[in-house]
């Protein structure tokens, strides 16, 4: 009868189930692996809401991602004070270029881009791409750990810290980041929509 074929049906499918991967347990096995890592606290705790950890995930892989994060969260907190310094209405003093365009006349937010000079653009990115490739990485291999871009040359004391003194600063700069990934795309957001934000002021 039908109902006997869908009651043997089901119980072939539940068969073949019990013989497939476990998604569960590959997600239980990685949030195992770095629920202890720097970064897993309070109040979110190991927090991965895009996967990105799930299956079969090895510790370069981690870092790799560690890396990624600390250098998106530095960037961001850079953007959002600038963006909060210059709608304050302090700017460098001088011209940016040689036709006498003020620092000051640069509008702010997205608008900026349109009006600095095309030499000027440029220059950013020149200097940007030559701290990338040169200066915001590990080039000696002193680093202590993902992110340590010291070089032997920077070190404002670090080497004076206790290990849990270090612990706490990685992950005060590793909260502030995500923080900071969050602020400059809320004000790159409402921007565009427009209003006024606290502190800040008009958009």
């Amino acid at each position: 009868t039908l109902n006997m074929k869908f009651v043997i049906a089901a119980t072939l499918a539940a068969s073949a189930a019990a013989f497939a991967p476990s998604k569960v347990a590959q997600t239980s096995t990685a949030i195992k692996a770095f629920e202890d890592e720097l970064g897993a606290q309070p109040p979110l705790g190991f927090f991965d809401p895009l996967g990105l950890l799930n299956g079969d995930v090895d510790q370069e892989r981690f870092d790799r991602l560690r890396y990624v994060e600390i250098k998106h969260g530095r960037i961001s907190q850079l953007a959002f004070l600038g963006q909060i310094t210059t709608r304050a209405g302090v700017y460098l003093p001088g011209d940016i270029d040689t036709a006498g365009t003020s620092f000051d006349s640069i509008p702010n937010g997205w608008a900026a881009v349109s009006a600095i000079p095309q030499a000027g653009l440029l220059q950013i990115i020149a200097f940007v791409g030559a701290l990338e490739l040169a200066v915001m990485k590990d080039v000696t291999g002193e680093g202590e750990f993902v992110g340590d871009f010291r070089n032997g040359a920077l070190d404002f004391g670090w080497d004076t810290f206790d290990e849990e003194t270090k612990l706490s600063k990685r992950a005060i700069e590793l909260n502030n980041g995500r923080a900071a990934m969050m602020g400059i795309l809320g004000l790159m957001v409402h921007e565009q929509l427009g209003g006024s934000v606290p502190i800040v002021g008009e958009l």
